[in-house]
């Protein structure tokens, strides 16, 4: 009987993206409207991705199955 593996969330996978290093990267929020009340400077920071918290890595690791 072949052990069941659990199927990794697809939501997930489209929003994280895995580094070479093995850094989890992801797009910032509050970027999608309400964008003439943000300054310049908020939004050009908001365009850059970053790299997900070390707090929430081994969940999103597992959740995508890596």
């Amino acid at each position: 009987m072949p052990k069941i593996k659990m199927k990794s969330k697809r939501a997930l996978m489209k929003r994280i993206k895995i580094t070479g290093t093995g850094k989890a990267m992801r797009h910032h929020a509050y970027v999608s409207h309400l964008a003439a009340n943000k300054t310049t400077k908020q939004k050009r920071h908001l365009r850059k991705s970053t790299s997900v918290h070390k707090s929430d890595y081994k969940r999103i690791k597992f959740l995508i199955g890596k």
